[in-house]
């Protein structure tokens, strides 16, 4: 794709039909638009093996929906993706309904094999987490897609017709609270089905391979629910992952339940309430048989499958004139492209990032060479991290940027980064200008260490930004000394108070490596001596 150019993906699943377009610009891409209807095409199809008169009405009205979207939009034939899934795919009466569905919307329909559908689940997964050895699950309306990923490529895949529409219509009672027996009768299918799928007990076992990856709209919201019952923030469910005790926990409180009244738990939505139980014991099912730690939720789905391979793939000519090489549909590391992305989407001002985000790197470096703290290359990349995106508030206003900043990185989208990650992150740039760092309303998901990372991560921006803050690159680097011999000695030194008290620890010296006068970047590094003493447990003194 160029930059500019939009794609509109289309997904006929079992359960929902949904439009998202995305656009790529130079190093970034975003969605601009989604609809989504909950069409239930698969309703019925489990009995029948036919897709019914009702559900192919509501679907080629949405589909008139979406085709009037796209040409209002501007997009033509060659900008559209739509693809069709298990429930068109397996009915009898498939290709009856795509001929009048290509003929009244006009819409380039493809149905995608069990391979395919497995395919570009993976490839959401893989691009949007760190997921290297382990499984994808892919859970829809009309069937179910395991991939077992080794060293991040697809090696072993299955696909089962245990999808949520078809669960709840052949175990689960259409109005009352379900019954132990009905619940266990569809585990004990679900454990039958995956009998025939080996490699999925084999990937559980290997102590690298215990990672399950999940996506779809029941596996979203399952996080959500999940992560409502366990009051943490609510800034989407990237990452979150749903351990067995929370999964069981949840499927007791929605088999206790009619299926009208299960959106009464916080987290589960109104319209996928009706099916939400089967989707609960199926992901149950799999986390058994697989002897998995718990279930990790992407939001990436199908759609972005496509879209990915759409961006990645697609190269132009080579420079020399001969056809380049064919890429891998995969990012090389998710957690870069992923902050990329997401500075790229708001226009920063690169050289001013790339300096603050060297300088903030060399210091901790330093620091760490000198004992200050242990170097952890991950609190390293958070750093790097917020050091990248602690500007992109400013497209909204200068005025509190650092709080849009917050805004922007939570809401935004880290896919690859896990949920405490992405809290130190956001509260990182939102204290890179004043105050001292606390994890505000994000406190939950904070753990022991965590907000000395924070303290860490912020006065080290703080101080990169202070010396960059003339925007002009002046100074070029940075060295600390101690300025005593007793503090010179490795080691974290004494502990300080929450305020910042250094209880008599030595003190460090910084000096600046400047290529003219440093008046201001000194005097405004000289301001973070509190936040540097809780950080660090010295006392900072900036040379003249």
């Amino acid at each position: 794709m160029q930059p500019g150019e939009r794609l509109a993906v289309i997904d006929l699943g079992s359960n929902s039909f949904r439009l998202v377009v995305f656009m790529a610009g130079e190093g970034w891409w975003k969605r601009t638009d989604e609809i989504y209807e909950p069409v239930r095409i698969g309703e019925g199809l489990a009995g029948t093996g036919r897709l019914g008169e009702e559900p192919m009405a509501r679907a080629l009205a949405t589909l008139d929906v979406f085709a009037h979207f796209c040409r209002a939009g501007g997009l033509d034939v060659e900008a559209i993706d739509a693809v069709a899934t298990s429930a068109i795919r397996d009915a009898e009466n498939s290709e009856s309904f795509l001929a009048r569905a290509r003929e009244r919307a006009q819409l380039p329909i493809r149905v995608l094999s069990r391979e395919e559908e497995a395919r570009y689940g993976y490839i959401a997964a893989v691009n949007s987490t760190t997921l290297s050895d382990g499984c994808v699950l892919d859970l829809g309306g009309g069937s179910m897609q395991v991939v077992r990923v080794l060293d991040r490529l697809a090696r072993e895949s299955g696909s089962w017709r245990v999808g949520t529409v078809r669960m709840t219509e052949r175990f689960l009672p259409a109005n009352g609270p379900a019954k132990r027996r009905q619940i266990e009768e569809l585990r004990d299918h679900v454990a039958a089905e995956l009998e025939d799928a080996p490699w999925l007990s084999d990937a559980g076992r290997s102590e690298d391979g215990r990672r399950l990856v999940g996506i779809g709209g029941t596996v979203r919201n399952l996080a959500a629910a999940a992560q409502r019952a366990a009051g943490l923030p609510s800034n989407g469910v990237q990452g979150m992952v749903i351990e067995h005790d929370a999964l069981d926990e949840l499927v007791a409180r929605l088999a206790s339940l009619p299926a009208s009244e299960r959106s009464s738990i916080p987290g589960i939505k109104p319209a996928r309430a009706d099916l939400i139980l089967a989707g609960a014991v199926v992901v149950q099912g799999v986390l058994r048989a697989g002897g998995f730690d718990g279930l990790e939720t992407t939001e990436a789905g199908l759609r972005e499958g496509v879209f990915f391979e759409r961006l990645l793939l697609e190269r132009e000519t080579s420079d020399d004139g001969n056809d380049g090489e064919i890429a891998s549909p995969l990012f090389g590391d998710v957690r870069r492209t992923s902050v990329l992305n997401l500075a790229g989407r708001y226009h920063l001002d690169l050289a001013h990032t790339r300096h603050v985000a060297a300088l903030a790197l060399d210091m901790f470096d330093e620091l760490a060479m000198l004992g200050l703290h242990d170097g952890d290359p991950v609190e390293r990349e958070l750093l790097w991290a917020a050091s990248r995106l602690h500007d992109i508030g400013m497209s909204v206003d200068y005025d509190d940027h650092h709080k849009h900043s917050r805004y922007l990185i939570l809401n935004g989208g880290l896919p690859g980064f896990s949920p405490i990650e992405v809290a130190i992150i956001a509260q990182a740039a939102r204290y890179h200008r004043k105050g001292m760092p606390e994890p505000g309303p994000l406190e939950p998901l904070f753990g022991p260490g965590d907000a000395g990372r924070l303290d860490r991560c912020a006065v080290l921006l703080r101080l990169a930004e202070d010396l960059e803050r003339s925007r002009d690159q002046l100074v070029r680097g940075t060295h600390f000394t101690f300025t005593n011999a007793s503090a010179e000695a490795p080691g974290r030194g004494p502990e300080v108070e929450r305020n910042g008290s250094s209880n008599g620890a030595g003190e460090i010296e910084l000096r600046l490596i400047a290529d003219g006068d440093s008046a201001v970047p000194r005097w405004a590094a000289g301001r973070e001596r509190e936040l540097f003493a809780r950080a660090f447990h010295r006392e900072l003194s900036v040379a003249a």
